[in-house]
Parts: C-alpha cells; structure tokens; sequence
C-alpha cells in the first residue's frame, strides 16, 4: 500500500470521498459537494493533512489528520466499499502511524456507526468520553 499526502490539486476527489464518508456513517452533515470542497480547502490551509491511500494505482481511501495536537486526531478516514473486510482498513490505519511516526492517535465515532465502531475497537481503540449535544425544541 501506498500512502501518498494530498496537495490543493486533490480537493475534488477528497470531497468525493467525503461525501462517501459522510453518507456511509449516516452522519447528518447535509453539505454537497462545493461545500464540502470548501471546507477540504480549508483545513488543507490550516492545521490538517490529507493523505491517500493507494492500492495498485487506485486511491482506496483517504486520511484527514489534524497535527498541530497531541496525540494527533484523526478526523476523517475512509476506506472504498469495495476494498473493506479485506483488511485494507487496518493496513492502511497502521502504515499511516508509520508514517507519520506516532504510536497514539485520537478518533471521534458517530455513536450509531456500528460497522465503524466494530472496525476501530477490533485495532485496538478504547472509549475515553462521550460527546452530547442539545438543541433546544423551543425557539427562544
């Protein structure tokens, strides 16, 4: 596997493959395509890197990585439909660590990402808090 870091050049299909992520976790971000963009332009500007991975010339995925913190905090990782539960998922997770030379890494998961939660605790994540959110039903 090759792990490739994106440059501006890469924003278009980051976004593609967001938006895969983001419909796959049944996440409840509603941003299309040109939002999304804009907002991979944005943390590619800032204090995230992106990185592809690539099997036989194929990007199967991506890694969005904020690395201005530590542990670092992986933000966003996906692996193509195609290519999961053939343990690309998990190679592509640990040749990233090599990679960028850590061994500690932080991961938000949606809470009813099963698959997504199954996958990150069979490598070895632990829960350390759960994240609430509220939203009053009255306007004020």
């Amino acid at each position: 596997m090759l792990i490739i870091q994106c440059t501006s050049q890469d924003i278009h299909t980051l976004a593609v493959l967001n938006k895969s992520l983001i419909e796959d976790e049944k996440s409840n971000n509603p941003m299309g395509l040109e939002e999304l963009e804009n907002r991979m332009t944005t943390f590619l500007a800032s204090e995230y890197n992106a990185y592809f991975f690539k099997e036989a010339e194929e990007i199967i995925g991506y890694a969005l990585i904020r690395h201005t913190c530590s542990p670092l905090y992986l933000r966003q990782f996906y692996i193509d439909r195609a290519y999961r539960r053939k343990h690309y998922g998990e190679k592509a997770f640990h040749e990233l660590l090599k990679l960028l030379q850590v061994d500690t890494i932080d991961i938000d998961v949606l809470p009813w990402n099963e698959a997504g939660l199954r996958f990150w605790k069979s490598l070895g994540f632990t829960e350390t808090c759960i994240s609430m959110h509220y939203k009053s039903p009255l306007e004020i």
